[in-house]
């Protein structure tokens, strides 16, 4: 999986995405009072897949999106950009290749999250991606 983890971050490197959440994509967890927009992506499952000459890995990954500005603006242009970026995207992996990347669910919640100066309501986008990889 760190392949795949890898280049998923690599597919972000200099994208309108990264840039609008000022670089702020974490890979597992944020650290502590990390900085408003960021973005968090990890993985959900994987289950291996295998037929009579290949071996797949179908693979879940859920990238968390949080704002807390007092509109939606922010969060949904999060999710724009987001979309744009891995939506049917093409991308190497090491010693694996991808056959896809679907978007399979959006969640929308708001939560309290705490920040160095309190508590505030943060609006939040959970997007799952379906990913497909064969193992060389």
């Amino acid at each position: 999986m760190l392949n795949l983890t890898t280049a998923i971050y690599g597919k972000a490197a200099g994208s309108t995405f990264l840039s609008y959440i000022g670089s702020r994509l974490y890979k597992g967890r944020a650290p502590a009072n990390a900085q408003y927009p960021y973005a968090v992506y990890a993985l959900v499952t994987d289950v291996p897949n295998l037929t009579f000459t290949e071996h797949f890995e179908d693979v879940i990954i859920q990238f968390s999106l949080y704002s807390i500005t007092s509109s939606t603006l922010e969060i949904e242009t999060m999710l724009t950009y987001l979309k744009t970026l891995y939506d049917e995207c093409e991308f190497n992996i090491t010693d694996a290749i991808l056959v896809w990347m679907k978007r399979s669910n959006v969640v929308f919640q708001v939560e309290d999250h705490t920040t160095p100066s309190g508590t505030a309501q943060a609006w939040a986008y959970y997007v799952d991606y379906e990913v497909k990889e064969i193992l060389d």
